[in-house]
């Protein structure tokens, strides 16, 4: 069980990350690689990644076990929404004396059934060359196995923080903190989720950022050290959308689909650039709920949008192939 304590000071540094973190999306989804979980949500993926794997999914599945510790220095913090290299960079510039602590940590695992290769060893040496085929390595997974779905990743984490966003409008912290449930219960000081080990943080007047992770699974994650000078941050899992491997096969649909729309559908599309629930659709261009969730049930199945379901709201976000049909055609006024 995890249990994260806050104080008044906390709750008031409560923050919710805008964009995906690339480091936590990969280290996440070579876990989620190893292994069979959440086959509705992750198989198409395994089927498509899978049969590219070599060298370098060996080494970074060395670091990355299944199961239990990953070491901290692959998810430093970043700040706002960084570039891959960027990210990647200061991966590479930790410290060897922390290199040395987390790689420890990773060879004393309970999770672990075999000795360290000897590619780590050198890397908890911090030499050179080991630092240097560890960033290929991270490059040429991310190349592989995210980027060709990135867009798709993105919007899915929009999509969840319009939903959080709408919370903290709603209800503040304790809102935003209460949206989490089933999956973090907030029992007021105290945030409460299933966890592998018992734990407590305490965040002594740091706040907490919550980081929404496409990969992430089942339950929460949090680093094993948390730093007295850093934000603390809580990785928690998403929704997702079926079939979403195969979302890249509706781009490029972008002329047919704007001539197909009608003026209403472009217009609601428009609309849930920055969130909306079927409710306020219906009553900002005057149709029926069921008009309303019927349009967007086609926007969906277009790909355009994105649904949420929240308590008894279903939140719309706009999808990256809809903000490019939107580019390519005339802003459209409310109506029918």
């Amino acid at each position: 069980m995890l249990r994260v304590h806050f104080t008044a000071e906390d709750l008031a540094r409560v923050r919710v990350a805008a964009a995906p973190d690339p480091l936590w999306e990969l280290t996440n989804s070579v876990q989620v690689l190893a292994t069979e979980a959440s086959t509705l949500v992750y198989g198409e993926w395994r089927r498509l990644v899978r049969p590219g794997r070599g060298p370098v999914d060996a080494l970074l599945a060395g670091l990355m076990p299944s199961r239990g510790y990953a070491p901290d220095f692959l998810t430093p913090a970043l700040s706002g929404s960084p570039a891959l290299d960027n990210a990647i960079d200061k991966v590479l510039s930790t410290p060897r004396t922390v290199l040395r602590e987390d790689l420890a940590s990773l060879a004393s695992s309970t999770e672990r059934s075999s000795p360290l290769p000897a590619t780590t060893r050198a890397l908890a040496d911090g030499q050179p060359d080991a630092l240097r085929r560890l960033g290929s390595a991270l490059h040429v997974y991310h190349r592989r196995a995210l980027a060709p779905h990135w867009p798709h990743i993105r919007a899915q984490v929009d999509a969840d923080v319009a939903v959080r966003t709408r919370a903290v409008l709603d209800g503040g912290a304790d809102g935003l903190l209460a949206s989490f449930a089933p999956l973090l219960r907030w029992r007021p000081p105290v945030l409460v989720a299933d966890y592998p080990v018992d734990r407590d943080v305490r965040l002594d007047g740091r706040g907490l950022l919550l980081q929404p992770s496409f990969f992430c699974h089942h339950r929460p994650v949090m680093l094993a050290e948390l730093r007295a000078d850093l934000t603390p941050v809580l990785v928690h899992p998403i929704q997702h959308t079926p079939g979403w491997a195969r979302a890249r096969e509706a781009d490029g649909q972008g002329a047919e689909l704007g001539a197909l729309l009608g003026r209403t559908r472009a217009a609601i599309l428009e609309d849930v650039v920055t969130g909306r629930t079927t409710g306020e659709l219906a009553q900002r261009f005057g149709i029926s709920a069921a008009a309303a969730s019927q349009h967007t049930a086609v926007l969906r199945r277009a790909g355009l949008l994105l649904s949420m379901r929240r308590n008894k709201y279903m939140v719309h976000t706009i999808t990256p192939t809809g903000l490019a049909l939107l580019a390519g055609i005339p802003s459209t006024p409310p109506g029918r």
